[in-house]
Order: C-alpha cells, then structure tokens, then sequence
C-alpha cells in the first residue's frame, strides 16, 4: 500500500465568482452618477443662449444702420449711438454667460435686454414711419436705455458712456472738381491758360453729378489739409493695463487716457465720406479684458462734400396801371337876386383806384343870369375851380354864382372831368434756378421787391427734402431748423442768403 504520505498534492484554482465584478462595475456607475450631479449635465440648453440673444442684438444694431436714410440719420443718430454703446456693454458683461440659457438670468441681468430690444423697435418704427411722434416716441426710449447704460458704471468694467462729435465735418476741399494732371484732357479754348477743363474726367467729382458747378483747379494749387477730427470719449473702467486702440477704416492710435476720459486725434481722411450724401462711419475702440479682447463701436454721422441744392421762385406782382375818363356829377350854385352862393364839394376816387391830377379840367356847364324874367348870362359873374385845401387823393370843385348887380338873379353849373386810374395786378414767376450750396461761402440770391411770396425748395445732403412757402413781406420770419443750413435776409429786404454751416446741427 502506497503511504498517503507519498501522494502528489494536487492544487485546483476555485472558481471565479461573478458578484465581485458586478459590484465593481456598480461602483464605478455611481461614481460617474455622483460627478454628473456635481459637475452638471452635458445636455443642449432648453431655449436661446445668452451668446445667441447678444448676436441677435449685434446683428439688430447693424440692420438698423443699414436702413437708414438720410432723415433718419440725422434725427436718431443720438438713439443709435445709445443703441450701439448698450448693445457693446451687454456683450463686455454677459461674455462669460454666453453658453448659459438665456431664461436662465434673474431680472437685473434682464432689465439692459429689455431696454435695448425697446428702444430697437422704436427706431425700426421711427425708420419706417418717421414722424414728429415717432421721434418723441424713440427719445424717450433712448433716456431710458442711457439711465440703463449709467447704472452699469459702478461694476468695474469698462464702460463707454457717451463720445464726441456726433457728426464728422465735411472735406475742406471735397466739393472742387479737381483733375490729375496725367489725363492730359483736350484743351479747352473757354478756360484760362494752363487750366484743366471741368468736364474732360467726370469720375474726378466723385460722383459724376455734372449739374454741379465745376471749379477749375490749377496744376500749381495745392488744397489744405484737412484738421484732424478730435474725439473725446466718456469712460471708466480703462485706467488700468494698456490703454485701448482706436481703429477707425485704415488708421489705429492708441488712446490719451485721462480721469474719466480717453482722447484720440483722427486724420479726417480715415472716415469714408460721400460726395453728396450723409453716411454712417462706426470706429472699433478695442482693448483687454479677461485675457480677451473686447470692443466697443463709436458711431458717427459724416458729412458729405456738397451740402445740398436748392432753388428759390419768387410771385412778382406787377401793377399795370389801366385809365379812363371820370366825368363828375353837376354842382348846381343858385343866387338870389344881389347876392353870391358858393357850392364847394369833394369827389373821392372809386375803391381801387386813383385820380390822375396832372390830366384833370374845369367843365363850365352853363351859367346863368336873370333880370325880372329877361335872361342874360353876362348878369353872371360866377366861377367853377378846383379847392385849393383838396386832399391828394380828392377832387374838391367849387362852383359860385355872382351877380354883376344888386337886381340880378343867378345860377351856375359846373363839374369835372379827370383821368381815373385803376391798377390791375398780373402775377409772374421769378425762378433762381437749382443752385449748389457751398460749405465755403454762402449763396447770396436777389429778391425782386415786387414780390409777395416765394417757395423755397432745398434737397440737403443729397436725401433731405424741404419745401417752404410762406409770404415776404413785413417782418414774415425765415424758416429755422434746417440741417446744416441757415437762413439769412438783410436789412433792406433785397437779398437772401443761405449759409450752408457744419456746426448748424439738428
């Protein structure tokens, strides 16, 4: 018998059980569970996001812009500057939000939204619809969206609050029609000696509008630079780290920082102007915020070249004076017998009309005279004449009757013939022309003192229309208010002038 002792000792490996793997496997769930409770769910947002509603508004701003003619520009530039400044001071604060839901924020994040998307639906009506309301309407809008805009001065960050100027004057010499010497253009025998034609380069006005009046412009004349268009802006939050850039078209400059304000000096070639009508020009004031760079747009009106045309029709009356004969009633100057009887009486002309004294006579009717019942004129003596105390504008006769003796009865008649003139009005029409307004020097036109009223019709700025009828005689006030434009009548009444002026804002 084999002893136990010596048998092989034989090792089996239990078997595997699977509980443990499932616990593990469970334990690992739940500390993935744990960390998406923690750490959120990654789940698309329910709703717009903060970065779409601040795109909306951005892609609102530019829309508006893009829509505005000239009238709007001028009378809502104020709301749209606001606009513009909101929308760029909702994206500095609400950046780090851009993924969060939008229905996510409480109130007071809320509130500049409101204000902004307020005062966009105001300007979108005033666009489309301008009116005296609608602007009163939008100018309330904007007082609430700037009240909006203050209250964010005190959280730190950078904030611009409002900038100057809000309109970019025009080019000094932007209205002359000036030819490069290269064309080498056909003489032209009506202009002076070694003078270019206006004419030979149409594109060289900018436009090719050939109803302007051209200048000629000598090789040798250089024209003056433009001074540079200062720009002050009202900030905080900027006096630390670099100080922001100013990008305006081809130019850049950093800003002159000082307390509460940033200062930039701005070649007036960096705004893209226009010959003949208004534009927007928006400059990107950029600087570091979070490691980040941020912006705000500056929005500007600039001025075009040529402010404008206008023309000017005056209603002349002229008086063509129409005459005829006046043949006055009979005076009647009855005497008894060795007595004198004087009948004096004074003829007023006929509404309207005139008496023509240097074309007047005496018409001695009869004059009589009786002795018992025996006729005989030579007993009469009498007179028919003209008053000596008349007033200008009457006839006064005197008729008298005189005997030759104590015993004579007499009688006299007599009356007038005078020239009556009578005006009769014939109205005519005076017209200036469509004339160009000049930045430079003002346009100085003749008034006819005949005449009783004018119509004054102006297209400023290549897009604003006016329309003016009013009377022009006395003290009847000049129409006030225009854009960028003045209207002057001197002392005598004979001239009207119309100053095109940069700083006669709306």
């Amino acid at each position: 018998m084999t002893s136990e002792r010596n048998l092989p000792i034989v090792l089996r490996a239990r078997p595997r059980r699977p509980w443990r793997a499932t616990l593990a496997a469970m334990v690992a769930l739940a500390v993935v569970v744990a960390a998406w409770l923690v750490l959120g769910r990654d789940e698309p947002v329910q709703g717009p996001t903060v970065g779409e509603r601040m795109a909306a508004l951005q892609a609102e701003r530019a829309a508006l812009q893009t829509k505005a003619d000239g009238e709007s520009r001028l009378d809502l530039v104020a709301a749209f500057r606001v606009a513009s400044l909101l929308t760029d001071a909702i994206v500095v604060r609400a950046s780090s939000l851009r993924e969060h839901a939008f229905a996510s924020l409480n109130v007071l994040q809320r509130q500049p939204f409101a204000e902004i998307d307020a005062l966009d639906a105001g300007l979108r009506e005033a666009v489309a619809q301008p009116g005296a309301g609608a602007r009163q309407a939008v100018e309330a809008l904007r007082q609430r969206a700037q009240a909006a805009l203050d209250k964010m001065a005190g959280d730190g960050k950078p904030l611009v609050l409002q900038f100057t100027p809000r309109f970019v004057p025009p080019r000094r010499g932007g209205g002359e029609l000036t030819l490069a010497p290269s064309a080498k253009p056909a003489a032209d025998p009506a202009a002076p000696s070694g003078v270019n034609p206006a004419g030979a380069n149409p594109a060289a006005s900018g436009d090719g509008a050939s109803a302007m009046t051209p200048r000629y412009v000598p090789d040798f004349a250089t024209s003056r630079d433009d001074p540079p268009v200062e720009i002050e802006v009202a900030a905080v939050g900027f006096d630390e780290g670099s100080p922001p850039v100013l990008t305006m078209g081809a130019w850049q400059g950093p800003a002159q920082v000082t307390p509460l304000r940033l200062h930039f000096s701005v070649p007036r070639a960096a705004f893209a102007t226009d010959a003949s009508r208004s534009t927007f020009a928006s400059g990107t004031l950029s600087f570091r915020q979070s490691g980040r760079t941020a912006s705000y747009q500056l929005l500007f009106v600039v001025l075009p070249d040529r402010p404008g045309q206008f023309a000017l029709d005056q209603k002349v009356r002229t008086l063509i004076p129409e005459t005829r004969t006046l043949m006055s009633p009979e005076l009647l100057a009855r005497a008894d017998a060795g007595k004198t009887a004087t009948v004096r009486h004074c003829f007023d002309p006929p509404a309207g009309a005139r008496f023509d004294k240097s074309h007047r006579r005496i018409v001695e009717v009869q004059r009589l005279g009786w002795h018992g019942d025996d006729s005989d004129s030579n007993l009469n003596e009498g007179t028919v004449d003209f008053a000596k105390d008349e007033k200008p504008d009457q006839i006064c006769l005197v008729v008298t009757a005189k005997p030759t003796d104590a015993d004579a009865r007499t009688a006299t008649i007599g009356r007038f013939e005078a020239a009556l003139v009578q005006d009769r009005a014939e109205d005519s029409a005076v017209k200036s022309g469509v004339r160009a307004l000049d930045w430079n020097e003002p346009v100085r036109v003749a008034l006819d003192p005949r005449t009783v009223e004018w119509r004054l019709y102006l297209k400023l700025l290549g897009e604003i229309g006016r329309e003016f009828e009013t009377p022009l005689s006395g003290d009847a006030p000049l129409p006030t208010g225009l854009p960028f434009l003045r209207l002057e009548r001197d002392a005598s009444g004979t001239t009207l002038t119309l100053r095109a002026d940069p700083t006669a804002e709306p």
